[in-house]
């Protein structure tokens, strides 16, 4: 007896990936192993770097935070303590585009923790 091989279900497979590494240089676009490889890389760093963007943006609030309350004669630091003691329930996110976007309302926050 001949082997039976579902032809239609693996040449479906291997147009997906194909299609899916379409405009990748070289041989990443078209040979099937290398375009697999690449990407399965790519969804790897993908998955990777959606928690690391994460990381990058809370760093880039405090930063931000950091350099709105020094004008004031604060440190981050002490300027979030005296936040939690006041129980002022502002998330770092919205902290920090109020320093760069609202100076003003800034300035009002920090008055009130001071």
């Amino acid at each position: 007896m001949s082997r039976s091989v579902n032809h239609v279900a693996s040449r479906a497979r291997r147009k997906r990936i194909l299609k899916r590494t379409k405009g990748y240089f070289g041989k990443r676009k078209n040979v099937w192993t290398v375009a697999k490889n690449t990407w399965e890389k790519g969804q790897q760093y993908a998955y990777r770097d959606r928690r690391t963007k994460k990381r990058v943006f809370r760093s880039l609030w405090i930063t931000r935070i950091n350099a709105g309350v020094r004008e004031y004669g604060l440190s981050y630091s002490a300027f979030m303590g005296k936040l939690a003691k006041k129980d002022v329930a502002l998330n770092r996110k919205a902290l920090a585009d109020l320093a760069m976007n609202n100076p003003e309302a800034f300035k009002a926050i920090v008055d009130l923790v001071k």
